[in-house]
């Protein structure tokens, strides 16, 4: 399950800290949010593909700008290893979270998998 693999291919960088869509308010920082985004289809006439594509968002938030940036580094080396091989849609966007006054980093991410 495409799920489990980005769990499992980021938790290691922030002590099992990832999250689906959202975290719970007062998760400690850093932490990692993804959600998918839609992707491309390679179904043809011949029927549906074996592979599925995902794009999906990749957030980190840290206390610090930079260690929002090296974590969103370390993301990148993760999800474009073996077994994923994501493939980053442009580069890493900085943001800002006032509320919370958190740092983040968002990337998109392509990736093939098999349902």
């Amino acid at each position: 399950m495409i799920n489990a693999d980005i769990d499992n291919a980021l938790s290691p960088l922030v002590g099992g800290r990832v999250f689906p869509d959202t975290a719970d308010l007062g998760t400690p920082f850093p932490y990692i949010t993804y959600q998918q985004g839609g992707g491309r289809d390679a179904s043809t006439l011949d029927g549906p593909a074996e592979l599925k594509n995902g794009r999906f968002q990749i957030n980190v938030w840290a206390a610090t700008r930079n260690e929002a940036d090296d974590l969103m580094n370390q993301v990148i080396d993760a999800l474009a290893a073996a077994p994923l091989l994501g493939v980053p849609i442009g580069a890493p966007v900085s943001d800002y979270e006032s509320s919370l006054d958190l740092r983040g980093s968002m990337l998109d991410f392509s990736i093939w998998y098999k349902p």
